[in-house]
């Protein structure tokens, strides 16, 4: 889970400042205010991470990735190719990472739960290389010290391993003192680490949890596709729901098919996915029974059949309101997603009426508590805010399970405010036109009514 992303010089962003991340993350703010960014960045690391090209120090995407940032110099602060990109993130391992004394398997090195992550990436300065990202330094910090990589004083493009703990040293094996050269993508020691230095082997698995971290996160865009009359689905179990949701069916279909059930909480009957989501679905007002069917039996078209209410007729997906197609991959990936996971979800409210919008706060809660997943929202809905403060009076969630943000763009740079919530459910620190001035609105419409009355009176 990730704890904490800091970021500098990135599009809008010329600090963002250490930003907390909780289980249940939202971040709110006016169009264009550099809230999505924060998410892209996530996103280009995942992208990075999953890319074959170890060469390559940060993979901005095409049209087929989850995010096309286009070149190294648009993804820079004001386009400065002198500003340098700075990352850094921290983040909980599923489990305790213990590296062991090579020359004593039964001693510990170290060991932590927790691990940071950091990087400096500048341009190129010269040259045909001009605005081609380099890695300037990277390093992870892991139970009290860091170990990284940095430029080798004297020596160009050429790189040193350095560390800062107190009771370890690196140890170059004998031979003849190579250079190394940078390092992997933007997050990797490169192979020869692991060749020149007779006790650098662990290193490989810094790099291994960076990768499963993003390996765990999961992205559901703000625009998801129409219904369709009839699905096809030939076995495959998909990783997510795409990111437009395209795949929700095939996941149904694929968890039915494994037989996995999945916890409601103590005390709760475990449901399948199909169950689950059809579970949500009515306890959101929406409809009252989902169904996905095969045409014909053991064919691969499939039909997605719903009841609005009790003594409605049965119609296919298409044939109701939008709003339950588009809620339908949000309530998919919540609970398909493996446990432990973190979600990106880019306007999940959208279509969708202001009381099912207040129900979705129910449902990331539910999620986070029931499956650990950790749920990062940019919204605009007022309505999703309102119900996380009250379940947080209520005591359904604590305010520390939560984290609430406003971006704004001020002097042509975004800020980020942190919502600050007490144990009440109250925010102390409104930012002014949080969801629009709603006292001009209530003034303009007062003055307008006068007017009206007056010019009738007369």
């Amino acid at each position: 889970m990730i704890n904490e992303i800091h970021f500098e010089g990135f599009k809008s962003w010329r600090d963002t400042g250490p930003v907390r991340v909780a289980p249940i993350t939202a971040l709110f703010g006016n169009n264009s205010s550099g809230k999505t960014s924060l998410l892209q960045m996530l996103l280009l690391l995942k992208q990075t991470a999953e890319s074959p090209d170890r060469t390559q120090v940060l993979n901005l995407g095409d049209d087929r990735a989850l995010v096309d940032l286009g070149t190294f110099q648009d993804v820079l602060f004001a386009h400065d190719l002198s500003v340098p990109l700075r990352i850094s993130l921290q983040w909980t391992l599923p489990q305790p990472l213990v590296v062991l004394d090579p020359a004593d398997p039964d001693a510990k090195l170290f060991e932590d739960k927790t691990l940071r992550y950091r990087t400096t990436i500048a341009s190129q300065g010269t040259g045909e290389g001009l605005g081609r990202a380099n890695v300037a330094e990277m390093a992870y910090g892991f139970d009290g010290a860091d170990f990284g990589m940095r430029p080798a004083k004297g020596k160009k493009s050429k790189f040193e391993l350095f560390e800062t703990s107190k009771h370890f040293d690196f140890v170059r094996t004998v031979g003849r003192p190579w250079d190394l050269p940078a390092p992997a993508k933007c997050y990797g020691f490169p192979d020869q680490v692991r060749a020149y230095f007779q006790n650098a082997g662990f290193l490989s698995d810094f790099e291994l949890q960076f990768e499963q971290l993003f390996s765990r996160l999961f992205y559901l865009g703000p625009l998801r596709d129409y219904p369709r009359r009839q699905y096809s689905w030939a076995g495959a179990k998909p990783a997510d729901m795409g990111r437009r949701g395209e795949r929700v069916v095939d996941a149904i279909l694929a968890s039915r098919e494994a037989g996995i059930s999945y916890s409601r909480g103590r005390g709760h009957k475990r449901q399948s996915l199909e169950e689950r989501v059809a579970s949500w679905l009515e306890d959101l007002g929406l409809i009252d029974r989902f169904e996905v069917r095969p045409i014909s039996k053991g064919g691969k078209l499939f039909q997605v059949w719903v009841r609005r209410n009790p003594k409605a007729p049965e119609v296919l997906i298409t044939d109701v309101g939008f709003g339950v197609s588009q809620i339908l991959p949000v309530l998919a990936l919540c609970y398909y997603a493996p446990e432990g996971s973190t979600l990106i979800l880019e306007q999940p409210e959208i279509h969708l009426h202001p009381r099912v919008q207040a129900g979705l706060a129910d449902v990331f809660i539910d999620a986070a508590k029931t499956r650990g997943v950790q749920i990062v929202v940019e919204s605009h809905s007022e309505h999703l805010l309102r119900r996380l403060q009250r379940r947080v009076a209520e005591e359904r969630l604590s305010a520390e399970e939560t984290a609430l943000y406003f971006a704004a763009t001020k002097d042509r740079e975004s800020r980020l405010t942190t919502l600050e919530l007490d144990l009440f459910g109250t925010i102390n620190n409104w930012p002014e036109e949080f969801f629009g001035d709603e006292f001009d609105e209530i003034a303009a419409t007062s003055k307008a009514a006068l007017r009206r009355r007056s010019q009738t009176a007369s």
